[in-house]
């Protein structure tokens, strides 16, 4: 009986043998590969999360330069976040909060400057969207109107349309492009939800051009 088990243990481990010969190299590939790729995942997520901590430190030094009104401190401050951890979303929210205080120090150069490198390189679509209302907003206080609609042409997530059109339309409105405004205006009411208090000001905008904001229920274009 001993010896009877001891062929079939004989007879499966030549099975093995066999398997392993024929697969071995396979299977040990495959294993180097998962728990590399394995290994590789965590190291990026201890990178990631690193950054994100460095970040955070410099973040923090652009909210206090803010604070404190200091235009110089936030200019370096945000300089230094950007240049060292530009992908990470506490550079792109830094480049907001800069760019405001620096407007408000009267900066208004490297205020554009910083929502423009958000508009472009932002991994995140809203804050994009921000720093291009932003960014137009600036525009149209510098009378560079084309540049402004420029910057609301596209690329607009679609939370942000209404927005964006109730913002051509001022600036249509600025140009005495009245017609272009009405449309871009009626675009934004529609958009805007009928609870929403920014609709109240957009049919304040439409009446004040000759536009019967019950007109814009049933259909989608303003009457001229």
């Amino acid at each position: 009986m001993a010896r009877h088990l001891d062929l079939e243990e004989q007879e499966q481990l030549d099975e093995l043998k066999h398997f392993w010969t024929k697969y071995g190299n396979a299977i040990t590939w495959f294993l180097i590969v998962v728990f590399g790729g394995f290994a590789a995942w965590n190291g990026w997520q201890y990178w990631q999360r690193h950054q994100a901590v460095q970040a955070s430190v410099l973040y923090d030094e652009v909210e206090r330069a803010a604070a404190g009104g200091d235009a110089a401190r936030v200019e370096q401050a945000f300089k230094d976040i950007k240049d060292k951890f530009g992908r990470t979303s506490y550079a792109q929210q830094a480049g907001l909060l800069a760019a405001r205080t620096l407007a408000e120090k009267g900066n208004p150069d490297a205020a554009r400057a910083a929502l423009q490198w958000v508009a472009n390189d932002a991994g995140d679509d809203g804050l994009k969207a921000i720093a291009r209302l932003r960014l137009a907003g600036m525009l149209v206080d510098a009378k560079n109107y084309d540049e402004a609609l420029k910057q609301l042409s596209s690329g607009m997530p679609r939370e942000f349309e209404a927005l964006a059109a109730d913002r051509r339309g001022d600036i249509y409105n600025l140009q005495g492009k009245k017609n272009e405004a009405k449309t871009e205006y009626a675009k934004a009411w529609q958009a805007f939800g009928p609870e929403s208090e920014y609709r109240m000001l957009v049919e304040v905008k439409l009446t004040a051009l000759g536009v019967d904001v019950q007109s814009l229920k049933s259909g989608p274009t303003a009457k001229s």
